[in-house]
């Protein structure tokens, strides 16, 4: 299948800078697409090469088999929607909408056929008359989307546009957008920080991370086969377990294996390949608790000492009447260990700071 969307080798750089490496990326028509990476990892710039509000140093963006890379802005048919909004706080929602309109020369009764349908679109035609100031964080960012969509773009750019707003609120938003999007059949591009959106709404996510694409693919390509530490860890959360090498083996070498909390299991009595831990920290999340236990014992698998994450099911956890101290067994099944064999180090710093986990 042909590419709607390309950018071939882009580079972009700030003085001594990278921002961007050698950026390869192809995107179908009607595609949604998350760019997914920590501050300062170049998504925001790859964002706004796309949108032509910044030029590359070298390398091109292709759009259905022309290249546009010094196409102007205002001839791309890209619709942008900002984290700040960006709405003109002198005009109204429908005044808003209407701006981008007027300048493709529609009759008045075909943009107020447009203005109108939008706001039914997006639930908020009762507001059409509220200025800026007079509208939630949610429905500001509501018009700003139906501001965009309004212009029948070739391309939906979003960038990181439920960041400002609350949790409950970006909940139902993320799901209108997706919601909106599929019904349009718009192409988009959307910049993140959050891997719940990412994994949630995409169809397909761009892992970056030091100006370069780490990994490519479907949320659940990503979440269950990352092809490294980093997007393992960045993407939920993951426990790293350093294997050693096995002396009577030929291989001299260590490799690193890393398991989600949820598929490890704890069993209710010593059994062959279990693991005895101790129970250091208890953490309720709703639906399950997460539990943070302390190897005791040095296994064929881990030394003692090992500190891992388990996710327990609160049934299960009220059933075993578990408390700080206790001590049990936990097996971890091969089939969901995950092999990093020549492993990197992980930049623990930036990722206790860019993931909240």
């Amino acid at each position: 299948m042909t590419d709607y969307l390309k950018i071939n080798n882009v580079n972009k750089s700030f003085g001594k800078f990278d921002a961007l490496k050698q950026i390869q990326i192809g995107i179908q028509k009607g595609e949604f697409v998350c760019l997914l990476g920590p501050s300062g990892c170049g998504k925001t710039t790859l964002l706004r090469i796309l949108a032509g509000l910044e030029s590359s140093d070298s390398g091109s963006v292709v759009m259905n088999g022309k290249d546009i890379t010094y196409v102007s802005p205002a001839k791309r048919n890209f619709g942008i929607v900002f984290q700040s909004y960006a709405l003109f706080p002198n005009l109204t929602a429908y005044e808003n909408i209407t701006y981008g309109l007027k300048g493709k020369g529609m009759a008045k009764q075909d943009i107020h056929r447009k203005v109108e349908e939008m706001l039914e679109m997006v639930g908020l035609s009762q507001a059409r008359d509220r200025y800026p100031s007079q509208l939630s964080g949610g429905q500001q960012q509501r018009i700003a989307l139906a501001r965009a969509i309004a212009l029948s773009p070739d391309v939906l750019l979003l960038d990181e546009p439920l960041s400002a707003l609350d949790a409950k609120v970006r909940h139902k938003l993320r799901q209108e957008i997706c919601d909106l999007q599929k019904r349009l059949g718009i192409t988009t591009v959307m910049v993140t920080h959050d891997q719940e959106e990412a994994l949630t709404m995409a169809d397909r996510i761009i892992v970056m991370n030091h100006a370069e694409v780490i990994q490519i693919g479907t949320p659940e390509d990503i979440y269950d086969r990352p092809r490294t530490p980093f997007v393992a860890d960045f993407i939920g959360t993951m426990n790293f377990i350093h294997q050693q090498a096995d002396p009577r083996s030929e291989r001299k070498d260590e490799c690193l294996l890393s398991v989600r909390p949820e598929h490890i299991r704890i069993v209710s009595k010593p059994m062959e390949g279990g693991i005895h831990v101790a129970l250091k920290f208890i953490e309720f999340r709703g639906s399950f608790y997460r539990i943070t236990v302390q190897t005791v014992l040095k296994s064929h698998r881990i030394d003692a000492g090992q500190t891992l994450k388990i996710d327990v099911p609160v049934e299960e956890f009220r059933h075993l009447r578990m408390d700080k101290g206790d001590k049990f067994t936990i097996v971890i099944p091969e089939e969901s260990l995950i092999s990093f064999k020549d492993p990197v180090e992980l930049d623990m710093e930036l990722l206790e700071t860019a993931v909240s986990k």
